[in-house]
């Protein structure tokens, strides 16, 4: 197991405000509006016979709409910005404190590769056995109109999703739970339920993927303190199923 560089002490009760603090600006707060949309969704009859867009268009105007996807996913990075700059140390930079460096290359794009592989098999057992269970949604990966820039703004909101979660929800949360106190099994599944949450507005099959998927990366991390495998996973993950939609899922009948 790799080592986990020193944090400056700080006062418990000021690393608890943090954390609840950048969860509120980030994926906790997503995690809150996901519940009540699942509610909204469950009131209006069974998941089995409702739809989820993940990427839908936001403008009729082409430029509007390419204005507001592009805006989204900077935005949505803020809180990023925030957690390395809340960890930044004068010793230890905050992207190697997390892990999130490139240090062995071919290892880290290599332990990416093999865990998107895992997941992304079992992403689609688990989808599959939650539309037969009709405890999913059906799920529309891309949505968005076929502009010059459809592609590349899928591939950012794959990169943008991973970068977040991976950050926040494994390596940042790591650090200031262990600076609580907390042992490595009730952060492992703390994580991978908060990872969880956030996702079940697709319905239950999707809250279930999601922490299978979080204990397996929380667990990663626990073994080598690396964000960025993590992270390459992640965006392989998304890309293949944002992308790959969007290209095939016109051909086959399904999709904008």
């Amino acid at each position: 197991m790799t080592s986990m560089p020193s944090m400056p002490s700080m006062p418990k009760r000021l690393v608890t405000a943090e954390v609840l603090i950048v969860l509120g600006l980030s994926l906790g707060q997503s995690g809150v509006y996901s519940v009540v949309r699942l509610i909204e969704k469950l009131s209006r009859g069974p998941l089995s016979g409702q739809t989820t867009t993940l990427n839908p268009v936001l403008n009729e105007s082409p430029y509007l709409d390419l204005t507001y996807q592009l805006l989204g996913i900077g935005f949505a990075l803020v809180p990023v910005a925030l957690v390395l700059l809340l960890l930044s140390g004068q010793s230890t930079s905050a992207l190697r404190r997390l892990g999130l460096t490139f240090d062995g290359p071919l290892r880290t794009i290599g332990f990416g590769v093999g865990l998107a592989a895992i997941i992304g098999v079992g992403t689609l057992g688990v989808y599959a056995g939650g539309r037969a269970l009709g405890i999913t949604t059906a799920l529309v990966p891309a949505a968005l109109d076929d502009y010059w820039w459809t592609i590349p703004v899928l591939v950012l909101s794959a990169v943008r999703h991973a970068v977040l979660e991976e950050v926040i929800v494994v390596g940042y949360l790591f650090i200031r739970l262990r600076q609580l106190g907390w042992s490595t099994p009730l952060i492992i599944l703390t994580s991978s339920v908060l990872r969880g949450s956030y996702h079940l507005y697709q319905g239950i099959g999707p809250f279930i993927g999601n922490v299978l998927m979080g204990v397996l990366f929380a667990y990663f991390y626990t073994r080598t303190r690396r964000v960025m495998p993590l992270v390459i996973a992640h965006a392989l993950i998304d890309i293949t199923g944002f992308v790959g939609f969007a290209l095939i899922g016109p051909a086959i009948g399904i999709g904008a």
